[in-house]
């Protein structure tokens, strides 16, 4: 990597400095450390781009690994799923790893810990140990079982490890300092009793490191070079480092935690305590919800893998905490799927147009671009007749000159077709419009080369052949929260902030084109916004959801308010 092709964030300064300092451009080696207690965020997306991004930058590898030391909460669902993820956000990892693989190393540690006297076991309760930490101004006070014998602690250690204690009896404890300033290194614990099935050892343990014990031994033995995380972590670097220094060989690399700032979105929450609780209380539909901030909700709302990492690039690495505007998240979508996407035709609030002069039972098949933003240009054929959908909303009876669509009286050209004119319309009982009479120029279809083509009007609307038509479930979604941060008000529940209306399902009509389009297959629906199939759409019934609308009307919304 070239430090003059661009400027460095501090965290490329920090491994250019190290590099400069003598570590080998071959040692580097990164993580993705997730805990497999659910799905995967987009805040886990930045941490993903971020170490994977390195690994490309710097050509080294970069670990996947579960920090699976919970099993009361973990399963393998999110194992698959945090998979599944990395591979669709387009990064690869060099080894697949578990902190459960390196159970039976950190006990052996923890026994030499114990050996040496820099750890004992504890036998307090939970509630006794919480008196004795004392707090950030005030010492704490030594547990009365910290002076245990070397062999009493080692009895007890073997008797937790075989099971014969109950969860709660006994803790494993490091002994370093009662009196530290840094409350993490008051005698923190290493490990408990948990007696609850694993998704990978089965029922082999019953006692399980805790994060701060295993998570740097972990990198230690991967020979992690760099453990980036997030700024909650700074306090734990301390204790990160106390535990390498106990089994730190001179002849390895030493991994180097340092920390970045978390990039909050707004209008989402992304604590999985509070996504679990979405879904456990059905606000959604599940983890994969189109409305969730979870990568495989925004996977299946049709957002692309490249404009992710477009917006973890855009947003960059800082060192304090901002709330990034959800509107350049869609701004990267939108980007992306301008470059990508094929233009479609659907009406989604629909009214029947007849052409009166257009000849019974004629049916043509048009010519239409797929993607004008293409190298090398496609196309498509769309079926054209008599009777055809349009927008409600294109049409107004009476209109003043600021409105360019149909009315009464007035030219517009129908997309791909031709020039055509409102002549009447006919209402029901209470006055509503349920068909528009209009007549067309014959000579003024698009691409034909004839003069009345090339006639200029002043809106151009999009369409459908009612008999051509495919009637198709759109799902349309908004913000799942009101409230720019849900999570800011302490005092109120994060729920209070859900919007009511985060999804309209309503019936459209496409055209026939997309009978055959599959699961998360992208479009753009003509002058209305992007959508792809959803994973419930089937040959019988198309089902598609709301990506993102072709501009940010949400910023209108705003505004009025």
């Amino acid at each position: 990597m070239s430090t003059e092709e661009k400027s460095l964030n501090f965290i490329e300064q920090i491994i250019e400095e190290d590099l400069k300092n003598g570590l080998s451009k071959n040692k580097l080696r990164f993580r993705f450390p997730p805990e497999p207690n659910g799905y995967l965020h987009i805040g886990h997306a930045s941490a993903i781009c971020l170490n994977f991004g390195l690994g490309i930058d710097y050509q080294a590898p970069v670990n996947l690994r579960f920090d699976d030391t919970n099993p009361a909460k973990e399963e393998q669902e999110y194992v698959d799923a945090i998979k599944r993820d990395i591979e669709w956000l387009g990064y690869q990892w060099a080894n697949e790893c578990y902190a459960s693989d390196y159970f039976q190393q950190l006990y052996d540690w923890a026994v030499e810990f114990v050996k040496k006297g820099k750890a004992y076991v504890d036998s307090q309760s939970s509630e006794e140990m919480a008196k004795q930490k004392g707090t950030p101004t005030q010492a704490g006070t030594n547990s009365p079982y910290r002076n245990r014998s070397v062999e009493e602690n080692l009895d007890l250690l073997k008797r937790m490890k075989n099971g014969e204690f109950p969860n709660g009896t006994h803790i494993l404890r490091a002994k370093i300092d009662m009196a530290h300033t840094n409350m993490l290194m008051r005698d923190p614990i290493m490990y408990r009793i948990l007696h609850s099935h694993h998704h990978r050892t089965g029922d082999q343990w019953c006692i399980y490191p805790m994060y701060d014990w295993a998570h740097g031994e972990s990198d230690y033995l991967e020979q992690i070079s760099h453990s980036f995380c997030t700024l909650e972590f700074l306090p734990h670097r301390e204790l990160y480092d106390w535990f390498l220094d106990q089994v730190y060989d001179s002849t390895k690399v030493r991994p180097k935690q340092r920390e970045f700032a978390r990039r909050n979105l707004s209008h989402t929450v992304v604590s999985k305590r509070k996504l679990l609780q979405l879904v456990e209380e059905k606000h959604v539909s599940g983890w994969d919800d189109p409305r969730m901030s979870t990568i495989s909700g925004m996977r299946r709302r049709g957002y692309p893998p490249m404009a992710i990492r477009n917006f973890a690039k855009t947003i960059g690495i800082a060192k304090r905490t901002n709330l990034i505007d959800v509107s350049l998240l869609e701004f990267c979508v939108r980007e992306e799927l301008n470059k990508t996407t094929h233009r479609v035709m659907a009406v989604l609030n629909p009214v029947k147009l007849i052409i009166t002069n257009y000849p019974e039972g004629k049916e043509e098949w048009l010519e239409a671009e797929n993607n004008p933003e293409e190298e090398v240009m496609t196309y498509r054929k769309v079926p054209f007749a008599k009777e055809l959908y349009i927008e409600r909303e294109d049409f107004q009876e009476e209109a003043n000159k600021k409105f360019f669509r149909l009315t009464l009286g007035t030219e517009v050209r129908l997309k791909n077709a031709y020039i055509i004119k409102g002549e009447s319309v006919v209402k029901d009982a209470d006055g509503n419009i349920t068909e528009i009479h209009c007549t067309y120029d014959t000579d003024s279809r698009s691409g034909s080369g004839t003069e009345a083509s090339q006639r200029k009007v002043k809106g151009t609307i999009h369409w459908v052949s009612i008999q051509h038509a495919i009637p198709a479930e759109v799902r349309i979604y908004d913000r799942l929260f009101s409230h720019e941060s849900p999570d800011g008000n302490k005092e109120i529940d994060f729920k209070e902030f859900i919007n009511p209306n985060s999804l309209e399902v309503i019936t459209g009509y496409v055209e026939p084109s997309l009978q055959s389009a599959k699961n998360l297959d992208q479009f753009q629906f003509q002058r209305l916004g992007y959508f792809c199939v959803d994973k419930d759409s089937s040959a019988e019934k198309l089902v598609f959801n709301k990506t993102v609308g072709l501009r940010d009307t949400w910023a209108k919304v705003e505004a009025k308010d």
